[in-house]
């Protein structure tokens, strides 16, 4: 999920609520810290539960970063590892700034602690400290990174896709399918689709001996040539022909919202994937990518200093 997207406040607006929680002088664990906090911010459980690509929780992401923030600014210190505890200069923060920082508030009072890491960034970049208005966890700037690159990639990979032979298609339809694990470690999954395919392109046996299987129809349709309830209904009508309980129908455009009621209501288990959760399957697993650069990042390892 993007930043755009997201439902957690900005680091810049955590930090005096941070500084509000920790008012009392007691001593917290960073735990109790975040869960308070999230309670002071208005946090609830679904922004909580967002996810950086690195699979961090975003909220935990932020709040990391406002409690480094504070740490070198002196207005929180550290009695023991994990634990935390306001300052003065903390508590005179609280008299001295608004309720709720912007990010350009949060630069002047935090970039002091910061220039160097800001002022290099910059000259790199060519754009001075002042042109700069917004000052971002670097881990988030990574993963919005990977996003955008993710999100290019995706737009890519489905028009390849949609300009692929249909043999070719369904054919990476089914082997996704083997990669998810529904073939089994053996990936029983096969194509077999063709002019005598009865109205499915592939098959996939849940178990050696094919005793429990999931039929699949691969659709390589253009961008707003969507699925309606007519092809569902067809394909539900191949899978009662195979006596099949279960059946994939996956396009590289999207369906109706009667192909979807449709397939929520039929007794038989009917999943649809349309073209945009195809390429996040793809990518996800790996099928028709491949890796190109990995970057490793590093933070202090409290333990070993405890």
């Amino acid at each position: 999920m993007s930043n755009d997207a997201s439902q957690v406040p900005t680091w810049p607006a955590l930090v005096m609520p941070t500084l509000h929680v920790l008012s009392d002088g007691a001593v917290r664990q960073r735990r109790v810290v975040f869960d308070a906090v999230a309670t002071e911010a208005g946090v609830d459980a679904v922004a909580r539960a967002e996810m950086l690509n690195s699979g961090v929780p975003r909220y935990e992401q932020r709040m990391g970063w406002v409690l480094s923030h504070l740490a070198k600014a002196g207005w929180v210190t550290r009695p023991e590892r994990g634990e935390y505890l306001i300052t003065d200069v903390g508590r005179a923060a609280i008299e001295k700034y608004p309720p709720v920082l912007d990010f350009t508030l949060a630069r002047e009072i935090f970039i002091p602690y910061w220039e160097y890491a800001i002022a290099a960034k910059a000259a790199k970049a060519k754009v001075s400290i002042e042109e700069s208005t917004e000052v971002k966890d670097p881990i988030e700037e990574i993963d919005d990174a990977v996003s955008r690159i993710e999100l290019e990639v995706a737009q890519d990979l489905l028009v390849r896709l949609r300009g692929s032979h249909p043999d070719f298609f369904e054919e990476v339809v089914v082997e996704l399918l083997n990669k998810m694990g529904y073939g089994g470690v053996e990936q029983r999954g096969k194509r077999i689709g063709g002019n005598n395919d009865e109205g499915v392109d592939g098959v996939i046996d849940q178990d050696a001996l094919g005793l429990d299987q999931v039929y699949v129809q691969a659709k390589r349709y253009k961008e707003g040539n969507n699925i309606g309830r007519e092809k569902i209904q067809s394909f539900v009508g191949a899978l009662q022909g195979f006596g099949a309980s279960r059946g994939v129908f996956i396009t590289t455009s999207t369906f109706t919202p009667n192909a979807v009621t449709y397939a929520n209501n039929v007794p038989l288990r009917v999943i649809l994937i349309d073209g945009l959760k195809l390429v996040d399957l793809m990518i996800a697993y790996r099928v028709g990518v491949e890796e190109d650069k990995s970057f490793v990042v590093v933070k202090i390892d409290e333990d070993y200093f405890g």
